[in-house]
């Protein structure tokens, strides 16, 4: 095996769209990839100094939503073009924007699934960012992306995730086995 030595390459990294609301309440997104489930109805994600950690200090609720193939383009510019120094910028990803129904903050209308999130925690809090664990207040689905059984379909939604290795996004792909399930052939 060849070593490469300690690397951010935990795989797959989703693309986590993160919505907030500035002081004067408009709009705001960006892009993370080094988020998760933290615990059963929470989620933890790694900030750097950006514009929506100015926009948590004065408003700890948030949004989080999950890139898709048709939302690539979008999602990469907010990721790569701070809200500090461009006011257009939700212009420009051409998202419609609306108030989410929980919490105080944004919803993108073009991203199918968005989490409504209320800051728990910040931990290592420094000039330099924090790790935010906030709490699961509730979840969104546009329906056009529901299962036969009335839960999200991740197969529909054509949900992204970057490859750090080659800076990549790629698209999830097709279901290939059931959890729980498929081990119990070796018992």
């Amino acid at each position: 095996m060849k070593s490469f030595g300690s690397k951010p390459w935990i795989l797959p990294q989703p693309v986590l769209i993160i919505g907030t609301y500035d002081k004067d309440g408009n709009a705001n997104a960006m892009n993370a990839a080094w988020g998760g489930q933290w615990d059963m109805h929470e989620i933890v994600i790694s900030l750097g100094s950006h514009q929506t950690t100015d926009n948590l200090k004065d408003n700890s609720e948030f949004t989080v939503a999950f890139a898709t193939t048709e939302t690539l383009v979008a999602a990469d510019y907010v990721g790569i073009v701070s809200g500090r120094k461009e006011p257009e910028k939700m212009k420009k990803t051409g998202w419609t924007v609306e108030k989410a129904p929980n919490v105080n903050a944004p919803v993108f209308k073009e991203l199918p699934m968005t989490m409504e999130c209320r800051v728990k925690e910040k931990i290592d809090e420094s000039e330099t960012g924090y790790y935010l664990v906030a709490d699961i207040v509730n979840i969104l689905c546009d329906e056009q992306y529901l299962a036969a059984d009335g839960n999200p379909d991740v197969e529909k939604m054509n949900i992204i995730t970057y490859d750090p290795v080659h800076h990549i996004y790629i698209q999830l792909g097709k279901v290939v086995g059931k959890a729980y399930s498929d081990g119990k052939r070796l018992k």
